[in-house]
């Protein structure tokens, strides 16, 4: 038999008997750092939305903010790694907003 042969019913046993393998797999899929899907609604991202409902220059206090809460307190959060990533994506996305704004 091949994984290709693999029934719903097939996968089915295999997720209740693996629940934990199957939850590595969902978070290693789903980016909770770049696209976070509790950020999306319809066709904006949440990001967008604040940049339109702000000046550029508090924009970029919000993202400034955001960098320095996610370094601030990702030691104590259990998600290091995760954490330090998202910092990453505010500087970043400040660094591009200033590129642009120049």
């Amino acid at each position: 038999m091949s994984i290709n042969d693999a029934t719903p019913a097939d996968w089915d046993r295999v997720t209740k008997k693996y629940p934990k393998i199957i939850e590595k797999y969902e978070q290693m899929v789903r980016d909770e750092v770049n696209s976070p899907e509790h950020y999306n609604y319809g066709n904006i991202e949440c990001i967008e939305a604040i940049e339109e409902s702000m000046t550029p220059l508090a924009f970029k206090g919000y993202l400034k903010g955001n960098t320095m809460k996610y370094l601030w307190r990702y030691e104590r959060k259990g998600k290091v790694v995760q954490d330090l990533e998202k910092a990453q994506w505010y500087l970043k996305k400040l660094l591009d907003v200033e590129t642009r704004d120049q």
